[in-house]
């Protein structure tokens, strides 16, 4: 009986408008007004914002025509030695001598370029054929560097010519000079085999790396000059590394790929 008598007692005056209004609390108010200005960023962001990404992939400092290989035309002991790596010879340079039955011949650079490697050595013996020098496509010690990234799979179709490049060189310390600057100026219409890196770098091994996950599309990556550094390339740091690259140098590229909307909206 006590219980109806208050539910009854209640009925009659259900607008309790004597009792003060009790609003929320100065916390509640900041914790729902971030939460409002949350929700209206992230929907400007969602409607205006875009979203950049990264493409990695393995390369090389090289110059732009690359370079070949020297075989030797005949077979026997080598018994000199005529150039050292690192110098610029011009085309029918002798590099080596070789003793054959016919007597002494000499190894000749076909066309001018920069001896980067020299595989044969005084006492060693060769066949015909075989490899016993790689030199570069350089006619001017000066010639401007470029890189070459091999990006496997399909990844070269997301690569625009333009796109800006942040280069990782092996032999400069990242932390203390940061990366080479540079932008893409050409991409590989077919993946490259094997056969055709080699033929382009000069280096059996480097062909097998850069195809370890199938054949790989080259893009070549121009470096942005700079002559406020040592390097005369434009590097993350303000002075870069106080020395000069050398070709031939293994890199890792970041490409950056065009900026794509964080959101696709569907209209009806």
């Amino acid at each position: 009986m006590q219980f109806r008598q208050k539910a009854l007692s209640k009925l009659q005056s259900p607008e309790e408008l004597d009792l003060p209004v009790r609003f929320a609390r100065p916390q509640g108010r900041l914790v729902l007004a971030v939460t409002l200005l949350v929700m209206a960023a992230a929907s400007f962001w969602a409607v205006t914002g875009t979203v950049s990404s990264k493409l990695s992939a393995p390369g090389i400092l090289t110059h732009a025509e690359g370079s070949y290989v020297l075989q030797s035309p005949v077979a026997g002991q080598v018994t000199g030695v005529l150039a050292e790596e690192g110098r610029l010879l011009p085309p029918g340079e002798p590099l080596l001598t070789i003793r054959t039955e016919q007597g002494d011949r000499p190894v000749r650079a076909v066309t001018g370029g920069r001896l980067t490697s020299l595989v044969a050595r005084v006492g060693s013996v060769v066949t015909t054929g075989a490899d016993v020098a790689t030199l570069e496509h350089v006619k001017n010690p000066d010639d401007p560097l470029v890189a070459v990234l091999y990006v496997p799979g399909a990844g070269g179709s997301t690569i625009a010519v333009g796109a800006s490049v942040d280069l990782t060189v092996q032999s400069v310390p990242q932390r203390q000079f940061g990366v080479l600057r540079g932008r893409v100026t050409a991409v590989g219409r077919a993946p490259q085999t094997p056969a055709q890196i080699s033929g382009f770098l000069g280096d059996k091994g480097l062909a097998e790396q850069f195809s370890r996950q199938g054949n790989p599309i080259a893009v070549l990556v121009e470096l942005e000059r700079s002559s406020a550094t040592k390097s005369g390339y434009k590097w993350s740091s303000t002075d870069g590394p106080p020395y000069a690259v050398d070709s031939t140098t293994p890199v890792t590229g970041a490409v950056h790929l065009a900026a794509q909307r964080p959101v696709d909206w569907l209209l009806p």
